[in-house]
């Protein structure tokens, strides 16, 4: 007996729990890599400026490939579906690359270093892609309820709150310290060993969760999965669809902060140098988890899913405004060298700065989370968007565009922080726990932990007034989108019956 689908497609929730793993995956390789400039100034022995510059490249080069593998994946629909292939290539490629970047170029002579090394990031990058562009991808396939699709920020936000408040523990407080605050070869051979482990883990287990949702019926309006679209056809998306054009602009910006906030130089200015407290670096995750999940819950699971994803992101956006001017105006007028709390080493007592710092920081990442939580859905709302605006289901395509403008405004984050350390400091080197404070550093930490995120946030709240894709109109489009794949159903079956009459036909007649 057929099972007949009433259009509407909804997921089991360990399925979509399953795909938000996979952002872990690769923001397992993305926080490895934010450490590559110090790999480079302390192993390879290469520049400042020319470090943090080849991290800009790599990330303009990550923003190019991106449209070339949306491409490629709208196109595909194998044995093994649309996306798993690139779950698979682009893992197998991360953890080979990778290995040959740590491992194999100090082995190498050293005027050969540097040139390998850029090589080797490039192919990493052309993996990184692969497998990141299957979280956005993906979540067509498993879900169009408008009700549903929200949930995938709340899983994904929460195990982004853990892996990023996670990670700087291992990183700052354990590791850095293990090794004696050097960033040598063994914290290096340490972070990437526990690094490739988890990330394929991660994949595993988004594998298993889209392998029974990664079939051509589930694919847009259940008909074929093919595109006939070219690299030309990106820019008529682009220009045509508004929601997307609203969300670049809002999660670009976003981006170009987060990568400044959470750049390794920059948490090392703000905590070692300013706060004299290096490692409060690890330590304030700690105290904004719990809460930060509670005030994520609260504004996925209530406010997206009953008034729309639009209307949470903007209310996030808002309160993480208010919530940053507050961490800005600590810093200026407060004395950041009272920042003490336990477990630091150093702790002697609450202050008023240490609990402010921490309230707002609460504030900001609970916000924050919830706005980038629902980045991801968002792009799936944009793919559905398209198929009711002009019939093409092009998920990769929509995804990819998405990255490239993205990353291309993101990419400035690493050469924006050696630019301005370099103007501040005389210093051929990164800045270290062992810099001394200088009021030029100061205003650099400030600017790029908290004055760059404000900017993006206030581009959030100006494009949402003009992103078209409203709760109610969510709702018209799934309608749409279920009555097309219920009149493809029917024809499917209608062919079906007429081609069993004619063989039942034929058999009678012989």
């Amino acid at each position: 007996m057929k099972e007949r689908h009433d259009g509407v497609n909804r997921a089991k929730w360990w399925q979509i729990a399953g795909l938000a793993v996979n952002d872990i995956g690769t923001n397992t390789y993305m926080w490895m890599m934010m450490f590559i400039a110090y790999y480079l100034n302390g192993i390879v022995g290469v520049g400042v400026v020319v470090a943090s510059s080849l991290a800009t490249v790599m990330r303009l080069w990550d923003g190019v490939t991106d449209p070339l593998i949306g491409l490629i994946l709208d196109k595909t629909n194998g044995r093994f579906g649309k996306n798993r292939p690139f779950l698979v290539l682009g893992q197998l490629i991360m953890l080979s690359m990778s290995a040959l970047m740590f491992f194999f170029t100090p082995k190498l002579p050293k005027a050969a270093q540097f040139a390998l090394f850029v090589v080797f990031y490039g192919i990493y990058i052309i993996g990184y892609t692969c497998q990141c562009v299957v979280t956005k991808s993906a979540q067509t396939c498993l879900t169009n309820d408008p009700k549903q699709r929200p949930t995938f920020g709340i899983y994904d936000g929460i195990l982004l709150v853990l892996f990023f408040t996670l990670a700087p523990l291992y990183s700052y407080t354990y590791l850095l310290g293990k090794h004696n605050y050097q960033f040598d070869m063994g914290y290096f051979t340490e972070m990437w060993s526990f690094g490739v482990v988890l990330s394929l883990v991660c994949t595993v287990i988004t594998y298993i969760s889209i392998r029974e949702k990664d079939r051509e019926e589930f694919y847009g309006v259940g008909g074929t999965s093919k595109s006939n679209m070219k690299l030309r056809d990106y820019w008529e998306v682009l220009k045509g669809n508004r929601a997307l054009q609203m969300l670049v602009i809002s999660a670009s910006t976003d981006k170009l902060g987060r990568q400044m906030n959470g750049n390794a130089t920059v948490s090392i200015i703000l905590y070692a140098i300013i706060c004299g407290n290096a490692s409060a670096a690890g330590l304030i995750g700690a105290y904004t988890t719990i809460p930060g999940i509670l005030i994520l819950l609260f504004g996925i699971g209530y406010v997206a899913r009953n008034f729309g994803q639009m209307k949470g992101f903007k209310y996030a956006s808002y309160g993480a405004i208010v919530s940053l001017v507050g961490l800005i105006a600590l810093f200026v007028f407060g004395d950041p060298t009272q920042l003490s709390m336990p477990g630091d080493g150093s702790f002697a007592g609450w202050n008023f700065f240490t609990i402010a710092f921490i309230a707002c920081m609460i504030l900001f990442t609970g916000f924050q989370n919830i706005a980038g939580g629902l980045v991801y859905p968002m792009t799936a709302d944009c793919t559905d968007y398209e198929v009711y605006r002009s019939g093409k289901y092009v998920p990769g395509m929509i995804g990819t565009v998405f990255s490239f403008i993205d990353k291309l405004i993101s990419s400035l984050a690493p050469l924006l922080i050696g630019l301005m350390c370099a103007a501040v400091s005389s210093s051929t080197d990164l800045p270290t726990a062992e810099t001394p404070y200088s009021q030029g550093l100061a205003v650099v930490g400030i600017i790029s932990m908290f004055g760059i995120v404000l900017f993006g946030y206030v581009c959030n709240v100006i494009s949402m007034h003009f992103y078209p894709l409203t709760q109610e109109k969510m709702e018209e489009i799934a309608e749409d989108i279920a009555r097309i794949k219920m009149e493809s159903c029917e024809e499917v079956e209608v062919r079906e019956i007429d081609h069993q009459e004619v063989e039942e036909e034929m058999a009678s007649i012989s």
